[in-house]
């Protein structure tokens, strides 16, 4: 109880510390979304976030883009036990332009960073959720796997796999790691589109290798895209290389991710994953 209490309050303190422009923390020298990595040889690299839709590689669309803070008011605090997304989504996911435009303002990177926060600590990842938060209160700077993932998550959910999988590209390039969220976003995002399923497979068992484990959510959108394209033969290949990862289901888990869900992908998801 003291965790989850815990959890809301660091989430208001993030909404806190960029909306409000008298934060000792807030510096607006520090949110440009031109990013600064380290690299191994202790070399700084400027790159470019883009925040426009694109259909092309090219990078020469990329702006450098400064990012207003806004004097609004904060929004009431979200109930740690709510099933009720921890922030507003977009009325229409596929309106990039109107989500861009929304990162550029500030908003939509906040709420991104306070989703991500949240989804961390949901899987028990407290540690990378609070060194999440401790870079933005710290020091005063959004960190760069925020903007470069609320990039992949908005063509993820504009149901683009295959943009959503060039800015996890882009991001890679820029010397930014993912994290948990990351992967989630980018895997559920390519289940999508059977094109798409191979990469999927392939970021669920990379994420693993690195000792992040996939929540319910998305090794279950997973197992049912295969499923649903009729390939039960990898499915049940996938499952043997995961828990030989160590990976074990969690039966009451995917029952209520998939507790919409009738019939026999439904059915054949859970024989597989529960030898039922």
């Amino acid at each position: 109880m003291a965790f989850y209490a815990r959890r809301s309050a660091i989430s208001r303190a993030l909404i806190f510390i960029y909306k409000s422009n008298t934060s000792p923390f807030f510096n607006t020298n520090l949110l440009q979304c031109t990013s600064r990595f380290s690299t191994t040889n202790n070399k700084n690299i400027d790159t470019k976030i883009n925040f426009s839709p694109s259909d092309s590689d090219s990078d020469d669309e990329n702006t450098t883009v400064t990012i207003k803070p806004t004097k609004k008011n904060l929004p009431p605090p979200y109930d740690p036990f709510s099933k009720k997304p921890v922030i507003e989504e977009p009325k229409d996911p596929k309106d990039l332009q109107q989500i861009f435009h929304k990162m550029r303002n500030g908003d939509g990177l906040l709420d991104h960073a306070v989703k991500m926060f949240d989804g961390l600590s949901k899987q028990g990842l407290t540690h990378e959720a609070l060194e999440l938060f401790g870079q933005i209160k710290d020091k005063g700077q959004m960190p760069d796997v925020v903007a470069h993932t609320a990039i992949v998550e908005a063509y993820a959910n504009a149901g683009q796999p295959k943009e959503a999988l060039k800015a996890y590209m882009r991001m890679l390039a820029s010397g930014v790691f993912p994290n948990a969220y990351t992967y989630a976003v980018l895997i559920r995002g390519l289940v999508g589109d059977a094109k798409f399923l191979k990469d999927a497979k392939k970021y669920v068992l990379e994420m693993m290798e690195k000792g992040m484990r996939p929540n319910a959510k998305t090794y279950a959108a997973v197992f049912e895209g295969l499923v649903r394209e009729e390939k039960v033969d990898e499915a049940v290949k996938l499952l043997e290389e995961m828990k030989a990862k160590g990976f074990v289901p969690d039966e009451k888990a995917v029952r209520e991710v998939l507790s919409n869900k009738k019939g026999h992908v439904f059915r054949t998801v859970i024989s597989i994953l529960f030898e039922k």
